[in-house]
């Protein structure tokens, strides 16, 4: 039978690892859009050795939307024109047989070919090759994101309060959010990645357009209502580190 996390070891992932890491980013402006959802049906969809990890019974699903910025291996600088660009995931919550709590993605769209192509071939995770935009005006993200090959846009607009704070343990918030582990699916099996970063700042954050292109492409129906969970946070500098048995 597999371990089910505990709060114990959701808060031991947040040490900081004692290898080496192997590259640097930071992710800004992100926005949390969940929806509480069937965990048999998540279950179905999740490859032998991954266990829907749920809170109070439910599964979650979430769009996030985000920028990422200074992206580099571990001892090179920004590189200008490849290290800044977009990001938009599709995700939910897992955990393996040993316990281990983590993020499964069922796709994460990209505006750069070669964030795509390296997230492919090293971390082998579901990337896909999209043209996105985001400005900001008056402290509005507006946010757009189509998929190539897809028929159809995605857009986002929100905004992100200034006053954030860090989930509290056990909460919602705290399930949702705070998450150092992926999990991808390799030649040789299922295989774990670990990020490190500071609790997530997070903030309420204002959504005033919204679709759910993203999860119907990651093959789930329309829920046909808005999100049951939004959160926003600023940002957080992130250490990756090498996928692990």
């Amino acid at each position: 039978m597999p371990v089910t996390p505990t709060l114990e070891s959701r808060l031991n992932f947040r040490d900081r690892p004692t290898r080496s890491h192997v590259m640097l980013q930071r992710w800004e402006s992100l926005l949390f859009l969940h929806w509480r959802w069937d965990a048999a049906e998540v279950q179905r969809t999740l490859p032998p050795g991954l266990f829907v990890d749920t809170f109070q019974g439910d599964a979650w699903l979430a769009i996030v939307p985000f920028y990422m910025h200074g992206i580099r291996p571990r001892f090179c600088p920004p590189v200008p024109g490849i290290s800044n660009f977009l990001e938009l995931n599709v995700r939910t919550y897992v955990h393996d047989e040993q316990g281990r709590p983590g993020v499964w993605f069922y796709s994460l769209d990209c505006n750069q070919p070669l964030a795509v192509w390296t997230a492919r071939t090293f971390f082998h995770l579901p990337y896909q090759h999209a043209r996105m935009s985001a400005e900001i005006s008056d402290g509005c993200i507006d946010y757009n994101c189509k998929r190539l090959g897809e028929p159809s846009a995605s857009h986002f607009r929100y905004r992100i309060d200034a006053k954030s704070q860090a989930a509290e343990p056990g909460s919602l918030a705290f399930f949702l959010a705070e998450r150092y582990l992926l999990f991808s699916q390799t030649p040789r099996g299922i295989r774990c990645g670990q990020v490190h970063h500071t609790p997530y700042p997070l903030a309420e954050a204002l959504l005033e357009t919204w679709d759910v292109n993203p999860l119907r492409q990651a093959g789930f129906t329309d829920p046909q209502r808005p999100p049951d969970h939004i959160v926003g946070s600023p940002g957080v500098d992130v250490q990756v580190y090498p996928l692990t048995a």
